[in-house]
């Protein structure tokens, strides 16, 4: 597949699994990344359960970040529309869905959590989620610590089809 040129839109966990690893500055030197104020939010909570290399620096963050997104009431409510189960995830997964879901542009989303991956397949938009470990990869960085195992491709890859399977029951 093709590197991806557009905008990539981030949850909490993947800033923070980046700043673990030290990956962050090439996952937004080689991409346009964009979140949503939650998830912003997100990674400034929390410091007292995370160690020193998860901390995310808050004015760093801010002047990496191509966009954060304001999502308004109307905007959940029209992605509850397309998929009621938006409003089962996290507060941040919820925002980056009901962001992502009014855009009209080529988008992905990097994003390990199940629930919000469900969301993605039921909406026809499985194409769209990537792994952390292929956008790090196209962008030619090699982290010298290995990425949690949420954020491999072979892990995106198994989920995604496990998770497929399940909804078509």
């Amino acid at each position: 597949m093709a590197r991806h040129t557009g905008s990539v839109l981030v949850d909490t966990n993947v800033i923070i699994e980046c700043w673990r690893i030290s990956g962050w500055k090439a996952l937004t030197g080689g991409y346009t990344v964009e979140t949503v104020a939650m998830c912003f939010i997100e990674t400034q909570t929390g410091f007292q359960r995370r160690r020193p290399e998860e901390q995310i620096d808050s004015r760093m963050l801010t002047e990496t970040i191509k966009t954060v997104h304001t999502v308004q009431d109307a905007d959940f409510a029209e992605a509850m529309t397309k998929d009621p189960g938006i409003a089962f995830l996290d507060d941040g997964e919820r925002a980056l869905w009901a962001h992502a879901v009014s855009r009209k542009d080529a988008w992905v989303l990097c994003g390990p959590d199940k629930a919000s991956l469900r969301v993605g397949i039921r909406l026809g938009l499985r194409d769209r989620l990537v792994s952390l470990e292929r956008l790090l990869g196209d962008a030619g960085f090699k982290p010298k610590v290995n990425l949690k195992t949420a954020y491999t491709q072979k892990w995106l890859d198994q989920t995604l089809a496990e998770l497929a399977q399940q909804e078509r029951k």
